[in-house]
């Protein structure tokens, strides 16, 4: 049945703002008719119409709110391992809208992290992601720092960027993926990577002040994901002291507590990296004015384990995350990738205790060491109360993972 709009009675004209479907009615058949009885029929089929399409607008909206805003703040090791797989995550993710990414210097220098985040972009079909650079040095630590560190208190085996030899899992054998070169770069330094060079390019805006710019823009509606050392977030706390209170939370990858490994590694983790990178600038953060901190520690990372067995039962998916995972994932730890899991789900994590948290930031033995606090105990010279995890479900958790890794990129 065609609907017919009489041009006598109704003085409609086709909008353009309208949808396809309002077009279909504004462009009906015109007769010249005016039966009072006609005309009301007419009017009353024009306002049903016009009332459906303003619900399907609205619930479009609606789903469309629905998504999870964050911004990834990120060290971006590559190519896969635990910073890059994090990453895909949360871009894998439907009900996530991930707003940007920034890079800052730890497992590897930020310029060099940059390419092999472009690079993952484009091998996992997210290329609409925006990468911004962030800091490339700590606020005050430094190489020279920790050398000096070193001559008084004991070698620090993992420095990250720092590190001029090949890293080694707890039980002593090297990691064996392409990113454990064991060459030392210099800060600007980026190599031919193994994966292929990026043609995609970084924004120019620095880091902090898109964190701040999107913080203002939707206000208590972002979550910061940070995965590496803290240095872009005191710059923003820096620039902007009031910002934090306008994030919705910050879910921090970082610190150590009391981890249960072979003593050599428990002894060497109480300078977990994230933390030790940068001491001054986790200070600076765990000082913000934050409305909710999480943070997944050493102590509950090295409960999981990326298994070659997993990165094979990924590998037999033929979507391009699965593809990058077969080809460059390596056996290690789930540090970041559990942070992201836990945010995505939280009934991943079955214990989790409040306490305060700090940084040591004395330059003398406990320089980098986490400091944490029972309700009550601490000092309270500005410590924040962090939600730490403790335990968690691994099957769920391992789960979660394959799914999001063997599955299309979202649209």
């Amino acid at each position: 049945m065609r609907a017919t709009i009489c041009h006598l009675c109704l003085q409609c004209q086709p909008d353009k703002g309208l949808t396809v479907a309002a077009q279909a009615i504004f462009n009906a058949p015109r007769v010249d008719w005016c039966r009072p009885q006609q005309r009301k029929r007419t009017q009353t089929v024009r306002k049903i119409v016009l009332a459906v399409l303003a619900a399907v607008l609205t619930l479009t909206s609606a789903f469309a709110q629905t998504k999870r805003k964050v911004i990834i703040d990120q060290d971006a090791r590559g190519p896969a391992t635990t910073d890059q797989q994090a990453m895909l995550m949360l871009l894998q993710s439907p009900d996530v809208d991930v707003l940007g990414i920034t890079i800052v210097s730890g497992d590897q220098w930020r310029d060099e992290e940059i390419a092999h985040t472009l690079r993952m972009l484009e091998l996992t079909g997210h290329k609409n992601a925006k990468v911004y650079p962030g800091a490339v040095f700590p606020l005050i630590n430094s190489k020279e720092e920790i050398a000096r560190w070193e001559k008084l208190y004991g070698a620090v085996n993992y420095q990250g960027a720092w590190n001029q030899h090949k890293i080694h899992a707890p039980a002593g054998t090297a990691y064996t993926g392409a990113w454990n070169s064991g060459a030392y770069r210099s800060p600007y330094e980026v190599p031919d990577l193994p994966e292929g060079n990026p043609t995609l390019k970084a924004e120019t805006e620095d880091a902090a002040h898109f964190i701040i710019r999107t913080l203002h823009q939707y206000p208590h509606e972002v979550t910061i994901y940070a995965g590496g050392p803290l240095t872009d977030l005191a710059q923003v706390v820096s620039l902007d002291p009031r910002a934090p209170e306008l994030a919705q939370e910050l879910v921090i990858m970082g610190g150590s507590i009391a981890p249960q490994m072979p003593m050599s590694w428990e002894t060497a983790n109480r300078r977990e990296f994230n933390f030790w990178w940068d001491p001054e600038a986790v200070h600076m953060v765990l000082h913000a004015p934050w409305k909710k901190i999480t943070v997944t520690t050493v102590d509950i990372s090295v409960k999981t384990k990326f298994t070659k067995e997993m990165i094979q039962q990924i590998g037999k998916s033929d979507t391009p995350s699965a593809r990058y995972i077969r080809d460059w994932a390596d056996e290690e730890f789930l540090w970041d990738e559990l942070a992201v899991a836990a945010w995505l789900d939280s009934s991943i994590i079955t214990r989790q205790e409040s306490l305060f948290m700090d940084m040591d930031i004395s330059h003398t033995a406990g320089y980098g060491n986490t400091l944490v606090w029972m309700p009550g105990a601490q000092p309270g010279l500005g410590e924040q109360q962090v939600i730490v995890q403790q335990d968690l479900n691994l099957e769920k958790f391992y789960k979660m993972l394959v799914e999001l890794f063997t599955r299309p990129a979202p649209k």
